[in-house]
């Protein structure tokens, strides 16, 4: 079984007791990876990956607008981002390093592969900041309202190349999570987030496609509302701002997978062998054989050593595929 199919046998609970390996490990760690394996890639064949994370294609927001706007002291109101085109999601240009990256994993390596997508929230906060962002779902709805929907439809034709390209699963990467709970009210989430996911991700499943969501923190409100929203898989499942697996296993397992599992967070980079390896084991425990694929819960940090991250991994693999 190649790893393509073992993760999406996996995703719809269907796993043969192989738990998929990943890790977000290329961010802050190139150069430590380069000098101990010789490149990152050397280290994803090492342990044989069975995903990728695969970045590229069209940003949706005009960068070159946005930063003339600053430049002359303008204010950068709802209204005014309206006023700017969307860039074409047509140019293929902007494509070339999901194709590589393609040939690279999924058809050189068999690995499944997942495109990182803009998420209604999040994306939106890469043109406000975030504190303005929130001031500004309050004071212009209407507007805002309206760039979302923009955004959304984007998104569909973005996530329409992407398909035909060959992608195995669109990840909508959209936080929404602070330690204790949402960054904002579920009101606000039913009357803004909600309904653009909805809209776009009722294409991409109308396409056979999965779709997974990731946001940092405790999105246990809306975790009926991501079931909903069709979510497959969700990653992280974050423990650390209170989401405990008991969560999952008693009322989500079989309504969406996880990606995760080894957390950055608490877990991973802190030099403590002993917790790390107790802490990776007791996840095994719970979730090996599920819907479940180990991974990060984010990127790995520099201040983690590549001995550390060796050790892990070399246990997650014998846990995972023994």
């Amino acid at each position: 079984m190649t790893s393509r199919k073992l993760v999406a046998k996996t995703i719809k609970g269907e796993n043969p007791g192989r738990t998929p390996i990943y890790g977000w490990v290329f961010a802050n760690l190139e150069q430590q990876l380069t000098e101990r394996f010789g490149s990152v890639e050397n280290f994803e064949d090492h342990y044989e990956f069975d995903m990728s994370h695969v970045f590229g294609g069209p940003w949706a927001w005009d960068g070159t607008a946005l930063a003339k706007m600053r430049e002359k002291g303008e204010e950068v109101t709802p209204e005014a981002v309206l006023d700017i085109p969307m860039p074409d999601t047509e140019n293929m240009e902007d494509y070339k390093g999901v194709i590589d990256a393609l040939e690279h994993h999924q058809k050189q390596r068999g690995r499944f592969c997942y495109i990182q997508s803009e998420g209604i929230f999040e994306s939106v906060n890469g043109v406000f900041g975030i504190e303005d962002h929130l001031c500004n779902m309050a004071l212009y709805p209407d507007e805002m309202a309206e760039l979302y929907k923009r955004l959304a439809e984007r998104n569909k034709k973005v996530a329409a190349n992407m398909i035909e390209l060959g992608i195995d699963m669109i990840h909508v990467s959209d936080d929404w999570g602070a330690q204790r709970g949402l960054i904002f009210s579920m009101d606000m989430w039913k009357e803004f987030i909600y309904p653009n996911h909805k809209s776009t991700n009722d294409f991409i499943k109308s396409k056979g496609v999965f779709v997974s969501l990731h946001s940092d923190g405790n999105v246990v409100p809306a975790l009926d509302g991501i079931v909903d929203l069709g979510y497959d898989v969700v990653h992280p499942w974050q423990e650390t701002a209170g989401m405990t697996y008991d969560i999952y296993l008693d009322k989500y397992q079989d309504k969406f997978g996880i990606l995760g599992g080894l957390c950055i967070q608490s877990t991973l980079g802190f030099n403590d062998y002993k917790k790390l390896e107790s802490e990776i084991r007791r996840v095994f425990e719970l979730l090996k054989g599920k819907r479940w694929m180990f991974c990060t819960t984010h990127f790995v940090q520099d201040h983690c050593s590549i001995d550390e991250l060796v050790y892990a991994y070399d246990l997650a693999v014998k846990l995972g595929r023994n």
